[in-house]
C-alpha cells in the first residue's frame, strides 16, 4: 500500500460557471482570472508536496491545461451534491494508501506547509481537517473511509465543519484540525489576501 495521497478538486474554468458572487461583482472576466489565479496556486503547492497527487475536475479531464498528466493522476468528479462527491474521491482512492487528504482549488492560503502539518496530524489521528473562516472547511483527510462524515450534512451554511465533527466523534474517531483559513466567495475575500484583481 501506498503511503498518502493528495486529493484535489477543481471545477473546469469556464466563463460564468466560476466565482459566480464575484462576477455579480466585478463580471465575468475578472472573475475567471481570479479563479484561475487561485488554480495555479493550488497547483504550485500541491508540486511542493510529497505525495501522489489526484486532480478531480467538475465536468470533464482537460488533457491540455497547465496540470501535467506526469505529475497528476486526472479524473472527473461524479454527480451529486458536494458531500456525495467528495466521499467518491476518497472512496476511489483510500484503499490504495495510508492516508488521503484533500483541498479544494480556491484558498489563497494554503501551503505545502499546512499540507506536510496535516498528513502528519494524520499520522495519530482517525481524520484532520482545516477549518473554513465561514464555518465551512477546506481540508478533510483520513485513514480509513468513512462515508457518515459527507452524510446528513447541510452544505453551504455556517454549520458545515460543526456537523462533520460532529459525525467524526459519533463514530467514536480522533480528529485534528489544522489552520483556519478562508476561501475566496466575494471581493473581500480576495483583497484581504493583499492578491490584485
Amino acid at each position: 500500500m501506498k503511503k498518502q495521497a493528495l486529493l484535489i478538486t477543481i471545477k473546469n474554468p469556464v466563463l460564468g460557471k466560476v466565482k459566480t458572487r464575484l462576477a455579480a461583482s466585478l463580471g465575468r472576466e475578472k472573475a475567471l482570472g481570479i479563479y484561475l489565479s487561485l488554480v495555479r496556486h493550488t497547483c504550485e503547492v500541491a508540486l511542493q508536496t510529497e505525495a501522489d497527487r489526484y486532480l478531480y475536475y467538475s465536468d470533464f479531464v482537460d488533457e491540455t491545461d497547465e496540470w501535467s498528466s506526469d505529475r497528476f493522476y486526472k479524473k472527473a468528479q461524479t454527480t451529486g451534491d458536494i458531500g456525495h462527491r467528495m466521499s467518491r474521491c476518497f472512496e476511489e482512492t483510500l484503499p490504495l494508501y495510508e492516508k488521503a487528504i484533500l483541498v479544494g482549488s480556491d484558498i489563497p492560503g494554503l501551503s505545502a506547509g499546512i499540507l506536510a502539518e496535516a498528513f502528519e496530524k494524520l499520522s495519530h489521528n482517525d481524520f484532520v481537517i482545516g477549518p473554513a473562516e465561514d464555518g465551512g472547511y477546506y481540508l478533510i483527510g483520513m485513514k480509513a473511509f468513512y462515508p457518515t462524515v459527507f452524510e446528513q450534512i447541510t452544505w453551504s451554511v455556517p454549520t458545515v465543519f460543526e456537523e462533520t465533527i460532529q459525525q467524526m466523534e459519533a463514530l467514536g474517531k480522533s480528529w485534528s484540525a489544522v489552520k483556519t483559513l478562508s476561501d475566496v466567495d466575494n471581493v473581500d475575500d480576495w483583497e484581504k489576501h493583499g492578491w490584485e484583481i
